[in-house]
Parts: structure tokens; sequence; C-alpha cells
């Protein structure tokens, strides 16, 4: 497995990570926990390195999904997690919550679950606007300092939160949804100033939550248990305006002898060496089938290619709803 490197204090990860959310939340019937910790162990034999969760998925389940099946191969790979939603004792969320004190709670609850005694990469799960950046930055250094986390990022902030925050505490990594057919980063100013500050970039869902894989169509049932049965952009309206898209990336992927998974991730890969999707399955065969996309040369003539057919096919509907929109750091 080829490696990257997010930020410049030594955080080398694999070119691929894995986004272990779907594993047993969000993405309707989960796995059994045995099930999920066979899919982690199947990511990490084939060398992959980088592995995401946070504590507001389950909430909690997830990182302990995590944290058992990777503690065998602690020394070897790098734990992701996030902290900034508000949970009340039962679990349920009551906004955002970035305050130090909140903050220090959490860290100390995530060591647990995960079985570490420090995380490598924490990140603040979604920009608190009642918290100035600086107060929660110093937080996290007085954290690093303390040995409890190695590095930290920021998920879903603006270009301007990142410098202000990179200001306070050296940013390692900024985590957002990129994929061909989300490319706000691109115009927002956040991959020029991951740039211009050495901050590697970590883009969710660099599939369209699937979509990109071009297995899902219009007339695909998505359970009110899914995420995705909320989202505007996949309406089945939606879903079939954009399967011109996946009809495009179909016939490139087909010349380039790789499926449409290989190819979304092959094309984020190209963009800069210091980008590190993390796609996520529960299945076997779809992990292979992604990490086969680092072994596929996207040069720019191909780049070129992409970008002209896709610019001639607007992307219907919202990438989130709206209030999952509305937590977003503008």
């Amino acid at each position: 497995m080829k490696t990257r490197t997010l930020g410049n204090k030594g955080l080398v990860v694999s070119a691929l990570g894995y986004g272990c959310m779907g594993l047993n939340t969000t993405y309707g019937q989960p796995l059994d926990h045995a099930d999920g910790v066979r899919m982690i162990h199947a990511a990490v034999e084939q060398g992959v390195t980088l592995f995401d969760t946070a504590e507001v998925y389950g909430p909690y389940i997830n990182e302990s999904l995590v944290g058992d099946a990777l503690f065998p191969y602690r020394d070897n790979v790098h734990i992701a997690t996030k902290f900034g939603f508000g949970l009340n004792p039962d679990g349920s969320r009551y906004g955002l919550d970035s305050r130090p004190t909140t903050l220090r709670k959490a860290v100390d609850g995530m060591l647990g679950r995960l079985k570490v005694d420090k995380i490598d990469l924490l990140y603040q799960h979604r920009v608190d606007p009642n918290v100035p950046i600086e107060e929660v930055a110093g937080a996290v250094g007085e954290l690093i300092a303390q040995g409890k986390v190695m590095h930290w990022g920021l998920s879903e902030a603006s270009a301007s939160t990142i410098r202000r925050a990179h200001a306070t505490q050296p940013v390692a990594a900024v985590q957002s949804e990129y994929s061909l057919w989300t490319r706000d980063v691109e115009h927002n100013g956040v991959l020029a100033a991951c740039e211009e500050l050495n901050i590697g970039f970590v883009p969710w869902s660099p599939l369209g939550a699937g979509f990109l894989t071009g297995t899902i169509t219009a007339d695909t049932q998505i359970e009110a248990t899914d995420f995705r049965s909320a989202v505007p952009r996949f309406s089945p309206e939606a879903r079939l305006a954009n399967m011109a898209l996946v009809d495009v990336l179909k016939q490139i992927a087909l010349d380039k002898n790789a499926t449409p998974a290989q190819l979304a991730l092959a094309w984020l890969l190209a963009q800069k060496p210091w980008i590190v999707p993390i796609p996520g399955t529960t299945k076997l065969h779809r992990l292979e089938e992604n990490l086969g996309a680092t072994n596929i040369t996207i040069n720019e003539q191909d780049l070129q290619t992409i970008n002209e057919a896709l610019a001639r096919i607007p992307v219907q509907g919202q990438r989130l709803h709206q209030a999952a929109l509305g937590l977003v750091d503008s």
C-alpha cells in the first residue's frame, strides 16, 4: 500500500483510509459486531493504516467496534475520531458543543472505547459557532501536551476557520465531503488553504455515498433508517437525473480498465499528493475493489477528459438534508 503524509508533523498513513461509520450505523441494516471486526481486520491485512470513526456514530458503538478490532494492530495503524456534538446521557444530541470541558470529557471516553492511551488524529466534527475556534484549538493543544492526542483536525470547516485554528495549534488534516459530484472545496478556499498551510485533506463520502459506484439507480429502495432517505440528492427524481454522471463515469472507467468506484477514488488521489480518501464498505469484495484504485494512474489528459465530460452534467439535489447543511461552517 502506498502512503501519504497528513500535515507536517509526521502523520504518515495509507493512501486510502477506511471509513468505519457504515459498519454499524447510518446506512440501514448494520453488521453485527463480529462481522464488523472481520471487515476492519481485512482492511488492515490489505495495508490500510488510517481508520475513521466518531463518538457520535451510534453514539459510541462505532468507536467501541473500532477499538475492539484494532486492539491487536495498535502499533501499526492510526485511528481518527471526532468530537463536537453535544450528547445527553441517553445518547440523544443537543446540538454542537466544543466547550473545553466537554472536549476533555469526550476524549477520556474515546480513549476507553478505542482501547488506546492516545488518539492519533482528533477532529472537531463540526465547528461550534458558540465557542471561538482559538479556544477549541487551545484546549486540543493542552491534550496534545498531555499526550492524550497526537494530531488534530477539523471537519466541514471554512477556509477562514482553518486559518484561525492553525494559527493557534497546527492542524494536521481537514475532512470535508469531496468527490466527483461534490466539489465545493475546490471553489470555497478550503483546498487552497490546506495547500498553503501544509495541511492534509481527507475526503469523506468519496464515492458519493455509494452513488458513484454505479450500483444505485432511481429504482433502488432506500430504507427509512438509511440517512440517504432524507438527502435531496438521493430522491428518485435526483437519482434519475444524476445517472447521466454515472454513465459518463462508467465509460471513462472502461477505457482505464477500472470500475466506476476505482476511477472516482483514483481521480481524488490524482488531485493532490496530500489527499487521503476514506471510503467505507460492509462488503469484502468492495473493499478489495476500492483499494485497487491505488494502482490506477490518472494523468493530466485523463483529468481534463473527466472534467470536460462532467462539466456538461449539472448535479441535481443538495448533498445533505437542510438541517445537516446548517451545521456546515461557511
